[in-house]
């Protein structure tokens, strides 16, 4: 899974959109697509560019978009997870609290599944369930491992190549 832990959320929290968080799971994903695996994006903030995913090697017939409601989302995220007919579900909540957390990596668990949440920095404060939890940061970009289960977090930050 390229690193990332299995059947299991990681949160990927940053200051602001657009600092290159999707590169660190495009790897991955176009791995799981190429395998034949089904990735879902469960109410993305931005209409995805199926040519910017191609470009990162992802084999766009396998990635799904599932428009929701804020609402709604959760629970879709939850039951895609659950099903465990995708390789990967990629979702970015605004409200989620530590319960409906919980409960997106208790389905990913159960789906076998891997489970991406893109949520806002300021959520670093906030108890999580997630095995992984980075911090995106913008200025450098680079990247903090601020929990990771089984393990020491990395001390130093990551820098992004390519920024």
């Amino acid at each position: 899974t390229g690193g990332w832990p299995e059947s299991a959320l990681s949160e990927i929290l940053m200051a602001k959109d657009g600092v290159g968080e999707l590169q660190l799971v495009l790897p991955t994903l176009a791995r799981l697509s190429a395998a034949g695996e089904r990735i879902v994006l469960v109410a993305p903030p931005y209409t995805p560019y199926p040519h910017a995913w191609q470009n990162a090697g992802v084999d766009v017939r396998q990635l799904s978009v599932v428009r929701a409601e804020e609402r709604d989302a959760l629970w879709a995220v939850e039951q895609c997870l659950r099903s465990g007919s995708c390789g990967a579900v990629l979702c970015w909540p605004r409200k989620a609290d530590d319960r409906a957390l919980r409960r997106l990596q208790v389905a990913a668990e159960t789906g076998q599944t891997l489970a991406f949440a893109w949520r806002a920095l300021s959520e670093a404060l906030n108890a999580s369930p997630a095995a992984l939890r980075l911090a995106v940061d913008a200025r450098p970009a680079q990247v903090r491992v601020l929990k990771c289960r089984g393990g020491l977090a990395h001390p130093a930050p990551i820098a992004l190549v390519g920024h």
